[in-house]
């Protein structure tokens, strides 16, 4: 046999034998359902037609998802478990609120990373109910990890649930508003720097609310201590307190 007749007879490799062939497989097979479902409609599209247009077997469609309904949502398990392992590796003595921006942040790049299913994703969930109800699912899922999340930090405070709960839920809003703009704008517009800023509005906020009784009662009265020598005289006193009311202007 000759090598150009063993190069034609090797099996080629399968391409969901990588990560990166794994991702491929995964993004072809839910453009190619986007597209049909855009075309003839959610309930009249089947599975083997999915799988056809893919250019794959209906066992390789099962191999990635369990239903149609899911292939609208591709990778969002793993992406969720990469939001969970994130969170149980950050950094204990990290500010809880940064670690769950930076993680949010992290979430957002994973959509940003597939503009093409984004988008198509987004003009289906507003056109089909189950869809929506599933994209709904989907959110409250990443709200419980960043709830979980901050409740182990929160542990020993007081009122620490409820922390928890209201800054996980401020964090999730403020990454779904952006990402709703960042799809109407056909993807145009600058999503990362929007859910930084976004994200920071909610720690301001947040820090506020729970960590800055001591900031809020300095903001309402500013109280001078002068410490001076008892046998000073009353023009070094008055000099020493001009100086200490000097910084505080």
């Amino acid at each position: 046999m000759s090598e150009s007749e063993s190069a034609t007879s090797a099996p080629k490799p399968r391409s969901g034998r990588t990560p990166q062939g794994r991702r491929r497989v995964r993004r072809d097979l839910a453009l190619a359902a986007m597209e049909l479902f855009a075309a003839q409609g959610f309930e009249a599209t089947t599975v083997d037609q999915i799988a056809e247009a893919a250019a794959v077997g209906r066992r390789t469609f099962f191999r990635y998802f369990r239903s149609k309904e899911d292939v609208v949502f591709p990778g969002h398990d793993e992406r969720l478990a990469e939001v969970v392992e994130r969170l149980d590796t950050a950094d204990p003595a990290a500010d809880p609120l940064a670690v769950l921006g930076q993680t949010a942040e992290v979430v957002l790049e994973m959509y940003l990373a597939e503009p093409e299913v984004s988008l198509k994703r987004f003009e289906l969930t507003r056109e089909v109910p189950a869809l929506r109800d599933k994209e709904i699912a989907s959110i409250d899922r990443y709200q419980r990890v960043f709830a979980r999340y901050l409740r182990r930090r929160y542990a020993r405070e007081p009122g620490g649930d409820l922390r928890a709960a209201v800054a996980a839920a401020a964090v999730v809003a403020a990454h779904n508003h952006v990402l709703r703009e960042w799809l109407k704008s056909g993807g145009v517009l600058e999503a990362k720097l929007m859910l930084h800023q976004a994200v920071q509005q909610v720690t301001t906020a947040m820090s506020e609310r729970w960590g800055g009784e001591k900031t809020t009662a300095e903001a309402e009265e500013n109280i001078v201590v002068g410490v001076v020598r008892t046998t000073a005289p009353a023009g070094v006193v008055l000099k020493q307190l001009e100086e200490a009311l000097r910084d505080l202007r």
